[in-house]
């Protein structure tokens, strides 16, 4: 807004109205001589050579002058005054006396006082105003320039934003807390292969937890760097493995002080709708985050390691938060930054599977990671030992998938019974050919439905199995008994 009109008055009214250069025709003889060069106007001096003395505007009045009325020269009045009244031709003003048209005459109209006094009254009311409005302009300028850059400018500043405060539990807040403790893992083979992952930090001694399929082409001899969220970089070992559950545990060779491990929650305690923060290096996109909900529990994923056939099960939380591959290994963290899952696997768009090896189809919101609880508990056992530890039936399934249960398998292969002599099942009084149709409360549709339910418990578990022989359904309590190491 501008503010350009300080002490700006308004210009005073025209002493008379404009006479034309010549009157009209049949005006009389003495009323034709030249008008003077400008019309006389209040307060203003006469031009030089008219033989008049300046004139002064009065202080508090405007002096206003009829139609018709001498110019403020000074003449005394003609003594043939009144006039003779105009040509009927001329339009006449005021009521009488003197057209627009017709030149001053040579003597004063007499005083009309209440007209003059009128005018006066409404110039001088419009010359207040406008001082005053002018003044208020000014003043209000005045003020702006105080607050103003450099003081000639009306305009004003944006005012600063306030200060940003992310609230705990917001995605910002977590992934902030919770990145400097992920690590994005290089992978080396000795030939030259190798992949990406990702970590998490696990104890302050420096290992750190991940996806078996993560470390699996530099397991035997091959190269392994572990990139925190700030680009330090730091050589790492394999501690120990499992095919089965898709759990590895590197150690760092030189770790840093002040490691902070994540919190780990509980996730026998997940429910569906529970908000999601997934963190890893999709595609080697180091610190990306992403966010969804838990959409599914116990949803039994079969993956691999992209370097044998060897299969890995588990029971399985499934998000929708975005995850491809390179997320694997990374932490699933709950809305108050606690690991409820490790990502491991993904159903990309063109079929297949796994977070890893194969396919490098994107996420189509079909996430699965496995089990904080169950990841843990694999992560001891090879802290301890370097192998892991599996829970078994002692029984040999078939692993069609989309059945109406886990059928025990005729024979266990190589010539070995399907069914241990003297195992859990044997003692249950499983048989060959029997359908394993729940564990516990668990419909189980598979084998591989079987084995995920199964390692999600430990060796020593007492487990209720509901089976079908004949025809007839019958149930079962079987204690779970204990496989050391990874068969080849």
């Amino acid at each position: 807004m501008s503010t350009e009109n300080e002490g700006t008055a308004v210009p005073s009214a025209p002493s008379a109205p404009p006479v034309p250069v010549a009157a009209p025709e049949g005006t009389p003889a003495s009323a034709q001589q030249a008008p003077p060069p400008y019309p006389e106007q209040p307060g203003r001096a006469s031009e030089p050579g008219q033989g008049s003395e300046p004139t002064t505007q009065l202080p508090g009045a405007v002096p206003a002058y009829l139609p018709g009325s001498a110019g403020p020269t000074g003449s005394a009045p003609d003594a043939g005054w009144p006039p003779p009244p105009p040509p009927p031709s001329q339009p006449h003003y005021g009521g009488g006396g003197g057209g627009w048209g017709e030149p001053p005459a040579s003597g004063p109209q007499p005083s009309r006082k209440r007209p003059g006094g009128l005018m006066a009254a409404v110039l001088a009311a419009a010359l207040v105003a406008g001082v005053v409005g002018g003044g208020i302009g000014y003043w209000a300028a005045d003020r702006n320039s105080d607050n103003s850059v450099g003081g000639g400018s009306t305009t004003v500043s944006a005012a600063d934003a306030p200060a940003l405060k992310r609230e705990a539990g917001s995605t910002a807040a977590v992934a902030g807390e919770a990145l400097p403790s992920v690590v994005t893992i290089t992978a080396q083979a000795q030939g030259g292969d190798g992949g990406t992952g990702t970590g998490f930090i696990y104890d302050k001694q420096g290992h750190i937890l991940t996806n078996n399929h993560v470390v699996a082409s530099a397991a035997d001899g091959g190269d392994l760097t572990a990139t925190f969220s700030n680009g330090k970089e730091y050589a790492a070992e394999v501690v120990g493995r499992a095919e089965g559950y898709d759990v590895a545990v590197v150690k760092l060779k030189d770790p840093p002080s002040g490691l902070k491990p994540l919190a780990l929650g509980n996730s026998d305690q997940v429910a569906v709708g529970d908000s999601t923060i997934a963190i890893g290096a999709p595609f080697g996109l180091s610190n990306t985050v992403t966010t969804g909900i838990i959409s599914a529990k116990n949803r039994p994923v079969a993956s691999g390691d992209g370097t044998s056939d060897k299969n890995s099960y588990m029971s399985a939380l499934q998000t929708d938060a975005s995850i491809n591959p390179g997320n694997s290994g990374g932490p699933l963290l709950d809305a108050r930054g606690a690991v409820i899952g490790m990502n491991s696997a993904i159903q990309p768009s063109g079929g297949g599977g796994g977070g890893g090896g194969g396919s490098q189809s994107g996420s189509i919101g079909l996430g699965f990671a496995i089990p904080i609880n169950q990841a843990k508990t694999v992560a001891a056992e090879l802290i301890k030992t370097g192998q892991p530890v599996y829970p078994v039936i002692g029984a040999t399934v078939s692993m069609a998938e989309g059945g109406d249960g886990a059928t025990i398998s005729g024979d266990g292969g190589g010539g070995t019974p399907a069914v241990t002599p003297d195992g859990p099942a044997a003692k249950a009084g499983l048989k060959s050919g029997d359908v394993i149709t729940k564990f516990n409360d668990v419909p189980i549709d598979s084998g591989p439905t079987l084995i995920s339910e199964i390692w999600t418990h430990k060796p020593g578990d007492k487990i209720k199995i509901t089976y079908t022989r004949d025809g007839k359904e019958s149930q079962v309590d079987v204690t779970l008994g204990e496989r050391k190491g990874d068969t080849r």
